[in-house]
């Protein structure tokens, strides 16, 4: 009976001891709590707040294509580069057949040389008879015809030079060079096609610059501005945070178009802005949609 008491007791102290301990970090466990309570209402009410100070915008990728043609027309002798290849600044993109062009060079370049040979001899003729139209043995008349003809020489042969310096130029033209880098978007024509002056044979698209066009509601307009930072995200997972700004907002407001989902209605008058995107890559593409999100 007395070890039974004994036991009881020591159950009862031990319970006893406890319960004042736990007694003892009731306080601090209540603290912790309501600093954690007070933290996640804190962190909601500033991420309400940012919502409020920002603007999330809907549109699509907009990349700038350049479509390419020869200056000469003419039978199209080669095409070196496919749908998707990149393209760089001076690459050789496409030749006419330059025969018709080569001849014409030669001929002009065989022009000129004559004429500037006629030239020189009618310039030592004019030297020999101006001492001796001063000794009279030579008339007057037959030395201004050798300085008029020395003069009209000197006008042909200005004349030939810009003639073959034309033919040149329509020469070096039979050559399509790339005017940028950028990316092969479509190979319009194939070898053999009988050119007209300036019919596109490629359309490439420039690496520079890519930018975003979006759409702001007249409420949002006075809340922008030229030059203001944004942040363009895609819908592909694997992409960055393009980084952008403002760069252009038009005057003119015009009704939503239908391609671009906004919260708003579509009957809504909008004013369309670009952002140009700092750190454009491989990742974006003509036409993507995109989130602009804007911070005001």
């Amino acid at each position: 009976m007395q070890i039974a008491c004994t036991l009881l007791r020591t159950k009862i102290e031990f319970a006893f001891s406890s319960l004042m301990k736990k007694t003892q970090w009731l306080p601090l466990t209540i603290i912790i709590a309501i600093l954690a309570l007070a933290a996640v209402i804190g962190y909601a009410l500033w991420e309400k707040n940012h919502e409020e100070n920002s603007l999330t915008l809907y549109g699509n990728i907009d990349i700038r294509q350049v479509d390419l043609g020869f200056r000469v027309s003419g039978k199209l002798k080669t095409m070196l580069y496919e749908e998707g290849d990149v393209v760089h600044e001076g690459d050789l993109l496409a030749e006419l057949d330059d025969a018709p062009y080569k001849q014409s060079f030669l001929e002009s370049e065989a022009k000129f040389t004559s004429i500037r040979e006629s030239l020189a001899y009618a310039e030592t003729q004019l030297k020999r008879r101006s001492p001796l139209v001063q000794e009279k043995t030579v008339s007057q008349e037959d030395y201004q015809n050798a300085y008029y003809n020395q003069k009209i020489l000197t006008a042909n042969l200005l004349e030939a030079a810009a003639s073959m310096e034309n033919s040149r130029i329509r020469l070096q033209d039979t050559r399509l060079v790339c005017p940028s880098d950028g990316v092969v978007y479509t190979r319009i024509r194939e070898p053999g096609t009988v050119l007209s002056i300036g019919e596109p044979v490629y359309s490439v698209a420039v690496n520079t610059p890519i930018w975003a066009r979006t759409y702001i509601s007249e409420p949002d307009l006075g809340r922008i501005y030229p030059g203001m930072a944004a942040e363009v995200y895609t819908d592909t997972p694997e992409n960055p945070v393009y980084e952008g700004r403002i760069g252009f907002i038009s005057p003119i407001a015009e009704f939503t178009p239908k391609n671009v989902e906004t919260p708003d209605l579509r009957t809504n008058l909008v004013y369309q802005l670009r952002v140009i995107i700092k750190n454009p890559d491989k990742g974006l593409r003509q036409g993507m949609p995109v989130t602009v999100k804007l911070k005001s």
